[in-house]
């Protein structure tokens, strides 16, 4: 039976996990993306007997349009920028440095309200594995994925449910190996490929983090 889209997202994780079997013996980190990644890395970690910790990537936008991302960045503060969008806008170097400083903080809010004072995992000379529960046009994913090669996996890998052709085929340079079982022609959003999807609180990613301690 061909897969046109996934009951939820634990669902979606579950069917990545399978997929992901062939690395089960490897020294595997799973890195989810909260919110919405944290559901589907849990039952890869489980069926991997893999550590679960998180990665945080967030958009840079400017006032003037808060739904244009003008860059991507991580906890390491370094920014991807979108080149065009960045001229359009005639955003000085101070400008993104200012925009990128608050999304920095807020990445570090997040990771210290979910780890709840636990250390990183480390990811050096690891089988690591970055997941979110989709992926439209690829931006502000590629912002983790160059985070967490900077810190020298032994393998890096992005596993995402759902995503179009033409941003699985930009984001196969970024990662060694890249699992996607559902790539549709014809995509609006990662919500239409679910039955439930419903935006989750701070407090459901602690408490699927928790269990997983």
């Amino acid at each position: 039976m061909s897969l046109s889209r996934y009951r939820n997202r634990q669902q979606a994780g579950a069917v990545l996990a399978e997929k992901l079997l062939p690395y089960r013996e490897e020294n595997i980190l799973v890195l989810a993306v909260p919110r919405g990644g944290v559901p589907v890395a849990v039952p890869i970690a489980r069926t991997l007997d893999a550590e679960l910790d998180l990665i945080i990537p967030r958009k840079i936008t400017t006032p003037q349009q808060p739904e244009l991302a003008v860059g991507a960045v991580c906890e390491d503060g370094e920014v991807l920028l979108n080149r065009h969008l960045v001229n359009y806008f005639k955003l000085s170097r101070e400008d993104i440095d200012r925009l990128a400083a608050g999304e920095v903080a807020e990445i570090k809010r997040r990771l210290q309200l979910y780890r709840g004072g636990r250390p990183p995992a480390a990811i050096g000379g690891r089988t690591v594995i970055v997941v979110d529960d989709g992926v439209a046009t690829g931006f502000t994913i590629t912002a983790a994925l160059r985070f967490a090669r900077k810190k020298q996996p032994r393998k890096l890998i992005l596993a995402v449910p759902v995503a179009p052709p033409d941003t699985v085929a930009k984001l196969a340079g970024e990662a060694d190996v890249l699992v996607c079982p559902l790539q549709p022609e014809f995509f609006t959003a990662v919500g239409q490929f679910y039955d439930e999807f419903p935006q989750l609180t701070d407090r459901e990613v602690i408490s699927f983090l928790a269990k997983e301690q």
